[in-house]
């Protein structure tokens, strides 16, 4: 196990509908960081912003988006992940893609489909949680709304890192800062939030506010509300240590997720 990941998160305004802008501007994001990051999080849907033009904004699996996260991947050396619109079969997902330098990709489709929008109406829900391993740290990401959801978020004890990619607007933006602190201070666990920058297609603004957090609730990186990129050194030790004196977890609930 390694002691200490680096995670970077890059907090970026997003092109509408508009994937090939979106991957140049977000590869010049990633300048400098070949051996410097272990883990890169992009924000929900950062090819597209949060559209629920889901049938002509999809691609598939083989996709140019998924094939440009391989290659910064493998060029970077570390694992990139973030969510696309994804089309597989006749269903459309919003897909968090889990990318490992050698081009082995995992994913996660959104459980939590904001309905406010119609996001239930134009994407199938996931039905599973994605368990990563990444230098001996156990992560579980997750996409946006999820957050709001703490059940789906609920780690016995079995989890170091929660990660949430997400495109949360300005009017709700203390709910993502509350909500955050919680699940870090709830599953004694890291937690990472990025989100976007700027306003959408649909009129929404951003302001951002993507964080690492550690299990007291206290931040590790910054909270700017502007384009950037900051890598935030997670301590497994610290983690260890406090658990093991404060072990809230065996006294927690025991639930089955259904």
């Amino acid at each position: 196990m390694n002691p200490h990941l680096r995670v970077t998160l890059v907090q970026a305004e997003l092109a509408w509908e508009d994937p090939a802008a979106n991957r140049r501007a977000l590869a010049r994001h990633f300048a400098g960081l070949a051996g410097h990051t272990d883990l890169i999080v992009l924000p929900e849907m950062f090819a597209t912003g949060f559209t629920m033009n889901s049938r002509e904004q999809a691609e598939d699996m083989h996709g140019p988006s998924v094939d440009w996260m391989r290659e910064e991947a493998a060029s970077l050396s570390c694992v990139i992940t973030g969510s696309l619109v994804i089309r597989e079969g006749e269903h459309h997902y919003n897909r968090l893609l889990w990318v490992r330098p050698d081009g082995e990709v995992a994913h996660y489709d959104k459980r939590h489909l904001f309905r406010m929008i119609g996001e239930h109406e134009n994407y199938a829900p996931g039905e599973r949680r994605l368990d990563c391993m990444l230098k001996g740290w156990r992560i579980r990401p997750f996409i946006c709304y999820d957050l709001r959801f703490p059940v789906w978020s609920r780690s016995p004890g079995d989890c170091d890192l929660l990660i949430y990619v997400a495109n949360w607007p300005s009017p709700r933006h203390r709910a993502w800062s509350t909500l955050l602190r919680a699940r870090a201070i709830e599953n004694q666990c890291y937690v990472v939030g990025v989100n976007r920058t700027g306003r959408d297609g649909n009129g929404a603004s951003y302001l951002g506010g993507s964080v690492a957090i550690d299990f007291l609730g206290d931040p590790v990186s910054g909270e700017g509300d502007g384009d950037g990129v900051e890598t935030a050194v997670l301590d497994m030790a610290s983690l260890q240590a406090f658990r093991a004196g404060f072990p809230v977890h065996l006294d927690a609930d025991r639930f089955e997720l259904v």
